[in-house]
């Protein structure tokens, strides 16, 4: 079988004499010629494309509205028998569980109960026109809620409005001739923020900018929610025993809450303590049941909307506010608001904060879709997800609603319970629609203790990834650094600066990992053309006099120094050292010549060296025992121009003091710039063939140049010690 080196380079042969053929180099070169393009006119261009635009512009029209409202394309096919139950049936249940999650994530927000019901009702049918994914569940999200109520509490106290706790309540605010209280003030602020959340994530999907989430990795985003959640979980303790403390917002809202926390337990109003007790006591056990028999059970218990019944009749009855001040829900009106434009004087303060709500928004999204996708074997295009979450939150900011996307909570119930295409969601809205039409002022005497339990139980799984750490330690370290990083920056700090932090943190890691890759010696499979790293594997045989030296990294301007010295290291030859010593050696070989000649100099020389009997003794030249130097770069991605000169003087330095070195698994952009960087054309040796497509071919053909140079060296000198005794003969 017979073996290839580098394509782009002839083969040579260096010993031409009838004598050396039988050591010729078995090496069949091949030649492939680079594809050449050939160059563009530009007016030819802009000419084809105009005459291609001009003949298909009704076509594209429909194209464009066919990728825009993807309903258009699968509702004609939906098959009613196989796919309407499974539908129902789902959108039933997910509507069912979003009513009380609606209600309490709207507290989370800072807002009236009504407008949670409002977004995942909106967002539900936007959806079902615009996406291309067949499970997921768009609508409140307890990390934007949370990001969604800072933001918005931020505003309050900028226009004036006291905190939630203060004994003033009804604040007043005059914009644009019309009087705005608190809770007006606050949709208003948030719905700018949506808004223009939406506004980022469509322009996002219209310039393909969908790779953005590709720099958000799982640990991330695991860790960044993880932390979202201990700070929405200390958000909803105020409401668990009754306290009457402010928001906290900004960096160290957590410990500060705490601190209020404790500083107000005597103020503990007993009535909501007992009836979050009992709320937990009751859930817990059962969606830990729903969990582990989920596979069993085709519907899981609605344990929420149970305890919201309960809970408001046992609340109304009991006149729990009246006697014992507990707070409650209070008017939550039915029917649907006149629609109203963002507020565009709030668009500057608010603009920045709406960016980090954009990315998380399209990341959990997109993420979402793609597993799900994956999972049921079929296809989704992430930009025209976002532009689907996008609307979802653009449209919906007309009709009070604040930011939405994906939940995987919801997502995974919609999955568990049969969902089969997007036509679910419209049974959500269905569900809400007769929420928002006629059940919701029954929930005016609902406790928001029972809210706060919701939204801490809904959270039980973000928070137990924390036990997670030993699993993801043993997995990968610097992953679980990323995740500690992000969960503790999101904690401690606020949750658009953890994001921020864990963002440029994970990318540092990326950096470091590229700085410092792994670089060994590789050792040889008996028996196969295998090589291997030394350190991992057992039983691999040295290759004689021949190092093999593997780089698990590009090679750039960041590395180059760590590259040489980790090569010096491994192989144990310095040619500097090397070169140095032997200069130094020669020099002191010449200095004795010169004072033999001289017995005058040379007797000088003893009595120095009787007078200075401490000077320290010359280094001894080290022995080389290496004679070619194999690099694999094969983890090599790319070499810039820094890299180049690094491999142009590592081969210089070492052929001086007689080491060959030649490069292996060269992939065709590093032989690219090795060719246009000349790095073949000034090799000192004279050696045409200098890169392999294989470790192996590089040892055959180090090892038969060796052979063919010890041969010939023997030969000159056997000719020269011939020739010197025949000269003798004649004297």
């Amino acid at each position: 079988m017979a073996q290839y080196m580098d394509p782009d380079l002839p083969v040579k042969n260096e010993f031409p004499d009838q004598a050396d053929r039988s050591f010729s180099l078995p090496y069949n070169s091949v030649e492939l010629e680079e594809q050449i393009k050939p160059a563009l006119n530009p007016k030819e261009v802009i000419w084809e494309k105009t005459k291609q635009c001009c003949k298909s512009s009704p076509g594209k029209c429909g194209n464009f509205l066919f990728e825009l409202f993807p309903v258009l394309t699968w509702l004609p096919r939906y098959k009613v028998k196989e796919y309407l139950l499974g539908d129902i049936v789902s959108g039933l249940i997910v509507g069912i569980v979003t009513i009380p999650q609606a209600i309490a994530y709207s507290l989370l927000a800072s807002q009236d109960p009504i407008y949670g019901l409002y977004t995942n009702f909106f967002c539900c049918i936007i959806y079902f026109l615009m996406a291309t994914s067949r499970h997921n569940c768009v609508g409140t999200f307890g990390v934007l809620c949370l990001m969604v109520g800072e933001s918005v509490n931020k505003q309050l106290r900028a226009a004036g409005f006291p905190e939630e706790g203060d004994i003033i309540l009804n604040s007043t605010l005059s914009t644009n001739g019309t009087v705005c209280g608190r809770g007006c003030y606050a949709i208003m602020v948030a719905t700018s923020l949506t808004f223009m959340a939406g506004v980022y994530q469509i322009l996002m999907g219209l310039l393909h900018l969908g790779f953005i989430s590709m720099y958000l990795s799982e640990p991330l985003l695991s860790g960044f929610v993880t932390g979202s959640s201990l700070t929405i979980v200390t958000s909803q303790i105020k409401y668990l025993l009754g306290l009457k403390i402010p928001r906290r917002d900004g960096a160290g809202s957590l410990i500060m809450t705490w601190i209020d926390v404790f500083s107000n337990l005597s103020k503990t109003n007993i009535c909501d303590l007992l009836t979050s007790a009992v709320s937990i006591i009751v859930m817990l056990p059962i969606k830990q049941l729903n969990d582990k028999y989920k596979s069993k059970l085709k519907v899981p218990f609605p344990v929420e909307l149970f305890v919201i019944i309960v809970a408001t009749l046992v609340s109304h009855y009991c006149d729990f506010n009246g006697k014992y001040k507990s707070s409650i829900c209070g008017t939550i009106p039915t029917g649907f608001k006149v629609p109203k434009a963002p507020d565009w004087g709030l668009i500057p303060k608010i603009a920045t904060d709406a960016i980090p709500i954009a990315i998380i928004g399209f990341a959990m999204t997109v993420s979402l879709a793609e597993i799900f996708a994956k999972k049921h074997g079929y296809t989704i295009s992430t930009n025209q997800e976002m532009i689907a979450i996008g609307m979802c939150n653009m449209v919906p900011s007309f009709f009070y609603s604040f930011a939405s996307c994906a939940a995987l909570a919801k997502t995974l119930l919609k999955e568990s319970t049969g969902a089969n295409t997007q036509l679910n969601g419209i049974v959500t809205s269905i569900v809400l629609l007769l929420v928002l039409l006629a059940i919701a002022p029954l929930f005016y005497s609902l406790q928001n203790c029972i809210l706060g339990v919701i939204t801490i139980i809904s959270l039980k799984g973000a928070i137990m990834k924390i036990g997670d750490t030993p699993k993801m330690w043993r997995i990968s370290r610097i992953d679980t650094v990323v995740w500690w990083v992000s969960m503790l920056a999101s904690a401690l700090i606020s949750t658009e600066i953890g994001l921020l932090v864990g963002v440029c943190f994970s990318m540092l890691c990326v950096i470091i990992r590229t700085q410092r890759p792994r670089a060994t010696i590789l050792g040889h499979v008996s028996g196969t053309e295998i090589y291997e790293d030394q350190l991992k594997y057992k039983e691999l045989d040295n290759v004689p006099n021949i190092k093999i030296y593997r780089f698990d990294g590009s090679l750039y301007y960041a590395n180059k120094d760590y590259f040489k010295s980790t090569l010096f290291r491994k192989t144990g030859v310095n040619p500097s050292i090397v070169l140095a010593l032997q200069r130094k050696a020669k020099k002191k070989e010449a200095e004795a010549n010169m004072q033999t000649k001289y017995n005058f100099f040379s007797k000088l020389n003893v009595i120095k060296t009787i007078c200075k009997p401490h000077e320290p003794i010359e280094p001894s030249i080290p022995t080389i025992t290496v004679h070619s130097l194999i690099i694999d770069c094969g983890a090599m991605q790319f070499v810039d121009s820094v890299g180049l000169s690094v491999l142009k003087e590592v081969r210089n330095d070492y052929e001086e003091i007689g080491v060959w070195v030649f490069l292996a698994n060269c992939n065709p952009s590093v032989r690219r710039i090795l060719h246009r960087g000349e790095f073949f054309s000034s090799a000192n040796n004279s050696a045409c063939v200098q890169a392999f497509h294989s470790v192996h071919d590089a040892v055959t053909f180090a090892e038969r140049k060796f052979r063919n140079k010890t041969r010939l060296n023997n030969t000159e000198l056997f000719s020269s010690t011939v020739d010197g005794n025949h000269e003798g003969t004649k004297l």
